[in-house]
């Protein structure tokens, strides 16, 4: 009876480090100075298609906050509950990584490609917005929340 006990504890463990090896959860989003809050992003992984939306904004006098910079139908748009992630999924060639897809910096309403990787045992995620190739452009760490 306890080592099934025990072998069932360590297979539901496993299925956890797992699920934290994915970008799917609620993330804190940290600025490029390493310190600074901005936001929680709740990403959501369905059929292999990974999307993020803007869940809080942490500065009070952001938070109602439009999309002044952006184009078409996010134009002016409230940053709030906003899709800024969009159409990334699992690299086939390494599967610890998330790509193809698009992110949307609501500040200056530019849209880059992204990558994701989870790191730290999931606990972290690194964020890279590029343009053309993922050595031009710039990565933020991002910490799980849920």
């Amino acid at each position: 009876m306890k080592k099934a006990l025990f072998g069932l504890a360590l297979a539901s463990a496993s299925i956890a480090a797992m699920a934290q090896m994915t970008p799917a959860g609620l993330w804190k989003t940290i600025d490029d100075d390493g310190k600074t809050e901005k936001s929680l992003v709740r990403i959501q992984d369905a059929g292999g298609l990974v999307s993020g939306k803007v869940e809080k904004i942490f500065d009070p006098a952001k938070a109602d906050a439009k999309c002044e910079k952006c184009d078409g139908a996010k134009a002016n748009q409230p940053v709030l509950g906003m899709q800024i992630i969009e159409g990334v999924r699992r690299d086939p060639d390494e599967t610890a990584q998330w790509d193809g897809g698009l992110i949307l910096d609501p500040n200056n309403g530019k849209t880059y490609k992204v990558r994701l990787r989870p790191v730290d045992g999931g606990k972290k995620l690194e964020v890279r917005g590029y343009i053309g190739t993922p050595l031009l452009g710039r990565t933020q760490t991002w910490i799980r929340v849920e």
